[in-house]
């Protein structure tokens, strides 16, 4: 886990956030009880490094002028054309602390059955867990790879270590099989 630098904001009006932006950072909060609500800067392209390793819900260091924390992400707020991030929230935890998050489902193998004419079908595109904040992965994966028509795929399918909890009802189906005929003929109903 790599640590954050982050910088104290303390402009607090809508122009000065659009300021930041213009000049490549991104707003953010950072809010917890020891830190209680501080606004913070963050480079653009740093805070994209970061997404891109521990993806938009997982954990992450942090040092804001100094005070050193670890923190999950909250929320990230992207603007609807160009999906730049506008904004990050950040929630203050023990390192050691037990959360809940949710995780978005990947489907490994989908390009291959779509070879075959095969269409997997998403009823629910992420899962709610519960383990502490060093171990939020960025994803939890399944490999679809092998599936025939009809397969479904319910949560208890998925792969995850001891370290991890679904907290979602295990008999949920996230996923299932159907022919790319049957979704073109149920379309046109």
């Amino acid at each position: 886990m790599n640590e954050l630098i982050l910088n104290k904001r303390l402009k607090k009006t809508a122009s000065a956030a659009k300021q930041k932006r213009r000049e490549g950072k991104v707003p953010g909060v950072v809010y917890g009880k020891r830190l209680g609500s501080l606004m913070f800067e963050i480079g653009e392209m740093e805070l994209i490094e970061e997404l891109s390793r521990t993806g938009e819900h997982g954990a992450l260091k942090f040092d804001l002028d100094g005070y050193n924390g670890t923190a999950v992400i909250k929320e990230v707020q992207k603007d609807p054309v160009s999906h730049k991030v506008i904004h990050i929230d950040l929630e203050e935890v023990n390192r050691n602390s037990v959360l809940q998050a949710e995780v978005p489902i990947k489907l490994e193998g989908k390009e291959f059955l779509s070879k075959k004419g095969i269409v997997i079908q998403n009823q629910k595109e992420s899962v709610k867990i519960s383990c502490k904040a060093e171990d939020v992965p960025k994803s939890i994966g399944i490999n679809v790879s092998n599936a025939k028509l009809g397969s479904i795929y319910k949560l208890s399918d998925l792969e995850i270590g001891s370290e991890i909890s679904i907290l979602d009802n295990l008999s949920t189906v996230f996923a299932s099989v159907v022919s790319r005929q049957f979704i073109e003929t149920k379309a046109s109903e």
